[in-house]
């Protein structure tokens, strides 16, 4: 059974946090889950679908955990009136959540059947993109490469031999082999494969 099957039926206990950082996390998790719906289809990924599913079942948690903090939070009625638009945001980003699961369910679609997905993607401001790292490439963290590319450029998920790693932080070290899953301009992406293989070696 997929971790994320198994996940669906895991009992959620209380974790004590902020109101805030809940929403935080819903709100990176809502960004993150919408790119990795979008990279599954362009490459034809099982693997990163499986990675959408359990983060929409972490989305639940997460939803679950601001409802319950909620409840303790709330004090009088103006506090239940202030706690009550904060689960609207949080409804809404679940929403989001749920439509990318939904996204992924098109890869049990035959490819030959979802042609236009390919063109829709690739007409957007925001590029998806995937970039392998020479074999004779030097280690650089993602700090370092995002130091010299432009603006607005994201790896959202690395390829590591038969394993993925996703949302990588910024100490991340890069290794030769390694494929990048990126997001960000053309242009900004179109920049980045010309300094991973042509720099740095």
């Amino acid at each position: 059974m997929k971790l994320w099957r198994k996940k669906e039926f895991e009992e959620v206990e209380y974790r004590p946090k902020t109101v805030r950082e809940i929403l935080t996390e819903m709100k990176d998790t809502s960004e993150l889950i919408v790119d990795l719906a979008y990279a599954a289809l362009l490459f034809n990924s099982h693997d990163i679908a499986d990675e959408v599913n359990l983060l929409e079942v972490q989305m639940d948690e997460l939803k679950y955990q601001l409802q319950m903090t909620a409840m303790l939070a709330a004090r009088d009625p103006e506090d239940a009136e202030k706690l009550a638009a904060v689960l609207q945001v949080a409804n809404a980003t679940e929403h989001i959540s749920n439509a990318a699961g939904d996204i992924v369910r098109l890869l049990n679609t035959p490819l030959e059947n979802r042609p236009v997905l390919f063109s829709i993607l690739k007409e957007g401001d925001e590029m998806i993109a995937f970039v392998w790292v020479p074999k004779d490439r030097s280690r650089e963290s993602l700090e370092s490469i995002y130091e010299k590319s432009s603006s607005g450029l994201n790896i959202i998920a690395v390829k590591r031999g038969k394993r993925w790693i996703y949302d990588p932080e910024d100490d991340f070290i890069v290794r030769p082999g390694d494929g990048l899953v990126i997001t960000g301009p053309e242009n900004a992406i179109e920049e980045l494969k010309e300094y991973i293989w042509g720099t740095n070696k």
